[in-house]
C-alpha cells in the first residue's frame, strides 16, 4: 500500500497538518523541519495525491495550451516548437491540456475548476470571443502570437512584419524587381502581417505591387506547390517568391524543380518560421526566424508567475525575428 502523509507523520513524529504544509512548502514550517519531512518522504516514495490535493487547495492543477486551430494551419514545425517551449517550463505537478478552440462549438466546459491557466496560441480575431470567455471565467490567461488590443492581458509576440520586410528587402537587394508573395491562411493576423511587411518593401523600394504576384496559400507544401505552379504559369513569371511560411516555400521548391527549372538560379526562394528542415533543403533555404519556442517558454513563465500573483500583468512584449540568409536567393 502506498505510504500516506500520516505514515510521514509518525515517521517525523509531527502532525499530518506539518507534514501536508511541508509538502507544500508553507512559510509556516521551518527549513530544519521541511528538508527532515522531505527526506523522509523520498525514502518510503511517497507520491502525491494531486486529486485530492486539487479539492483541498480549490486547483485543477491543469495548465491549457490552446491554439486557434490545430487542423487548419498550424504546421508540424511550429506545433512542436510551441510545445516544447512551454513544456520546458511547467513543472511537472502541472497537467498540460492541448486543444484547438475550433474543437468547441461552445465554452462552458471551460472554467476556472478544470485550468488554473490558459496559454492561447492566438492567430485570428476570431479567438477574441474565446479570450473574453477565459476572463470572465476568471483564469489567468497568456496571449501569445497575435496581438490584442486589451493590454491588461499580458501578450507576447514576434514581430513577424519586420522579419516579412527584411525578406522583401534582401530580394530586392538581391536585384530582383518581379517579386512575388504566397500568403498563409486567409484571416490569419500572421497572414496580414508578413503581407504588410512585404508590400511595404516594395513600395519603399520603388517596385510595383502586381495582383497576379499575389497567391493565396494555406500554410502548408500542398499550397505552396499549386501557387508556384500558377506564378510559373504567367506570361512574365517573377524571378523570386516570398512564401509566407517555410512549408509553403519548401512545396514551391518542388514545384520548381518539376518544371526542370532551378532554385535559385531560375528562381529565388525566401521562406519564414526556420523551421529545422530549412537548413537541410537543397539548397538551403534563406528564411525569416519566428522565435516560437522562445515565446513559449515566456509565456509559460509569466502564467506561472500569473497564477501566483494575480495582480501581476505588463501588456505587450514583442520579439524580434531574425533574416538568414541561405542558399536559395540568387543576386542578379
Amino acid at each position: 500500500m502506498a505510504p500516506t502523509i500520516k505514515d510521514i507523520a509518525k515517521l517525523a513524529n509531527v502532525s499530518h497538518t506539518t507534514v501536508s504544509r511541508a509538502l507544500n512548502n508553507s512559510p509556516l514550517i521551518k527549513e530544519v523541519t521541511r528538508k527532515k519531512i522531505a527526506e523522509i518522504a523520498a525514502q518510503v516514495g511517497y507520491v502525491p495525491n494531486y486529486n485530492a490535493k486539487s479539492l483541498v487547495m480549490q486547483r485543477s492543477y491543469t495548465i491549457g495550451l490552446f491554439f486557434t486551430s490545430i487542423a487548419n494551419g498550424t504546421t508540424s514545425g511550429f506545433f512542436s516548437d510551441t510545445i516544447r517551449g512551454v513544456n520546458s517550463v511547467i513543472d511537472v505537478e502541472y497537467n498540460l491540456f492541448i486543444r484547438g478552440i475550433d474543437d468547441y462549438a461552445e465554452y462552458s466546459s471551460i472554467h476556472h475548476k478544470r485550468f488554473d491557466g490558459i496559454i492561447l496560441m492566438s492567430q485570428s480575431e476570431a479567438d477574441n470571443k474565446f479570450i473574453y470567455h477565459v476572463v470572465q471565467q476568471g483564469i489567468p490567461i497568456v496571449v501569445l502570437n497575435r496581438q490584442i488590443d486589451d493590454r491588461s492581458i499580458i501578450n507576447i509576440i514576434s514581430n513577424d512584419r519586420e522579419g516579412a520586410y527584411h525578406a522583401g528587402k534582401h530580394l530586392i537587394e538581391s536585384g530582383h524587381q518581379d517579386i512575388a508573395i504566397i500568403e498563409g491562411v486567409e484571416g490569419f493576423k500572421s497572414t496580414q502581417e508578413r503581407r504588410d511587411g512585404f508590400i511595404k518593401a516594395l513600395i519603399d523600394h520603388n517596385i510595383p505591387v502586381r495582383n497576379d504576384y499575389m497567391r493565396n496559400g494555406n500554410y502548408d507544401m500542398q499550397s505552396g506547390y499549386e501557387a508556384m505552379g500558377k506564378l510559373l504559369d504567367l506570361e512574365k513569371p517573377p524571378t523570386a517568391v516570398f512564401c509566407s511560411n517555410d512549408d509553403m516555400a519548401i512545396g514551391a521548391m518542388k514545384a520548381v524543380f518539376e518544371r526542370g527549372l532551378q532554385v535559385p538560379n531560375d528562381v529565388s526562394i525566401v521562406g519564414f518560421d526556420d523551421i529545422g528542415f530549412s537548413l537541410f533543403a537543397n539548397p538551403s533555404l534563406t528564411t525569416v526566424k519566428r522565435p516560437i519556442e522562445k515565446i513559449s517558454e515566456q509565456g509559460a513563465r509569466k502564467l506561472l508567475s500569473l497564477i501566483k500573483e494575480p495582480l501581476e500583468n505588463d501588456g505587450l512584449t514583442s520579439i524580434d525575428t531574425k533574416f538568414i540568409a541561405r542558399e536559395s536567393v540568387r543576386k542578379l
